[in-house]
């Protein structure tokens, strides 16, 4: 049964939601705050969560953060009497399902309670279905759309031709599909069209006879023949040269290769998965590429997304890479901080994953503490031919009187004094409001609460 937990301080109003609901056939439980809803929480898992955004002590806002740092796929509802703009879009941009004021019509409740246990469904079927691809790390719908094709397309022999920007993941992509196919217990073959010269491209994939060639010693079998029964990956497949395309091409149609310098053929059967970074229909408008080989290959076209369309898998994958060359260093870097993780999920990641695992790996190779923290990230951009470093914005606040004292100061004490009174105006202004500071700042609730913790401010 779905089991719902109603936080609010009035207990006309938990007395009245429980009894909808549980009319409605939910289980219901309710708290008289924060701090008790987060202790229940532990002790029992719920679908969902409805909570009042004002209530003495722990507010609602406060608690929806709590939730989301320890609990990010349960969907939390918010709910009001005093109808705030302000209010609804902070709900919203950290992670609320949905806002509802009060007075609120019962249907409309109904309706985004339902809508929000239904999200919370989804979000366990897709757990469960990530869990099938330890290889690539991912929960994102975007990745969850593509771990739902692979499942359907494995099973099948019919050629792939995954798409994707470099650093994404495409032979990843290929090894899953691999892994789920009928032919998993045969050999998945890989070779990278790009990084082998011309001359030799033609017996790599299709092997050659004892003297064909200056060099060949003895007969060698190709790319098609060791894959034989199983998978050939054929990654950057843009690449190949006409002659080549022609050959592959005959591969393809007639199922058979015949080695360089022989003259028997050889039949074979193989599931060919192929990748490319290039648009390949731009390709054939070019004339580098045959129109009749793309159609060959791409029976079953897979686009893996770029990482800056699926910025939720960033702490994810932050995480995994931290653990990965925190053991690979032997260090003691156990996590990120809130405000390291927020100037990564505003990066674009033009290198993709790749370029992530590059930049933790930096991070924990240069971080002295036991946490990640933003000055160990260097993120680049690669655009116009040009690096551009990623700085954060200077502050507005005068901390030193003139040029020659930054260098009394040294630039760690000066970062760290103009954060200090950054933080400490922010509060200030806001009656010591740790959530309109956070807003004001522009930084999330747990970036500040972190930061406040650190330099004893308040």
């Amino acid at each position: 049964m779905t089991s719902i937990l109603v936080v609010d301080d009035e207990r006309s109003m938990r007395d009245f939601l429980k009894i909808l609901l549980v009319k409605e056939g939910y289980q219901v439980e309710t708290a008289s705050g924060g701090t008790q809803a987060l202790e229940k929480i532990e002790q029992h898992p719920f679908n969902l969560i409805i909570s009042d955004i004002r209530m003495d002590g722990m507010g609602g806002l406060e608690l929806l953060n709590t939730i989301k740092e320890k609990h990010p796929s349960l969907p939390v509802v918010m709910i009001t009497a005093f109808a705030s703009p302000d209010d609804a879009v902070f709900a919203m941009k950290n992670g609320a399902f949905d806002y509802v004021s009060k007075p609120f019509n019962v249907d409309e409740i109904k309706s985004v309670i339902s809508s929000a246990v239904a999200k919370g469904t989804q979000s366990a079927e897709d757990k469960s279905i990530s869990a099938d691809f330890p290889e690539i790390i991912g929960e994102s719908r975007e990745m969850i759309r593509i771990f739902e094709m692979i499942q359907r397309i494995a099973v099948t022999p019919a050629n792939v031709l995954i798409y994707g920007e470099s650093g994404t993941g495409k032979e990843l992509v290929a090894q899953a599909i691999h892994r789920h196919s009928r032919v998993a217990d045969e050999g998945f073959i890989p070779i990278t069209c790009s990084a082998i010269p011309e001359e030799l491209m033609e017996s790599e994939l299709f092997g050659h006879v004892k003297g064909s060639f200056t060099g060949a010693i003895s007969d060698k079998q190709g790319l098609f023949q060791l894959a034989d029964k199983g998978t050939a990956f054929l990654d950057e497949i843009g690449e190949l040269t006409p002659i080549i395309q022609i050959k592959l091409l005959r591969v393809l149609q007639e199922r058979e290769v015949k080695p360089v310098g022989g003259i028997q053929v050889q039949n074979v059967n193989v599931r060919i998965i192929a990748a490319t970074n290039k648009i390949l229909e731009e390709e054939i408008m070019a004339g580098r590429f045959r129109e009749d080989l793309f159609y060959r290959l791409a029976v079953v076209p897979l686009r893996v997304p770029p990482l800056r369309e699926r910025k939720g898998d960033v702490p994810l994958l932050a995480t995994y890479f931290l653990k990965k060359y925190s053991k690979l260093f032997g260090k003691e870097v156990q996590e990120m901080s809130s405000y390291a993780m927020e100037v990564l999920m505003k990066y674009d990641f033009p290198g993709n994953v790749r370029e992530l695992e590059n930049i933790i790996e930096r991070g924990v190779a240069l971080e002295s503490s036991n946490i990640i923290l933003p000055e160990s990230l260097t993120l680049s951009s690669f655009r116009k031919g040009k690096t551009e470093s990623t700085i954060q914005p200077a502050s507005p606040f005068q901390v030193v009187a003139n040029e020659e004292e930054l260098f009394d100061m040294g630039l760690e004490e000066l970062m760290a004094e103009t954060e200090k009174r950054c933080l400490a105006a922010a509060l200030k202004k806001t009656d010591n409001s740790k959530m309109r500071a956070a807003e004001l700042l522009q930084v999330s609730f747990r970036s500040l609460r972190y930061k406040v913790k650190k330099y004893d401010i308040g």
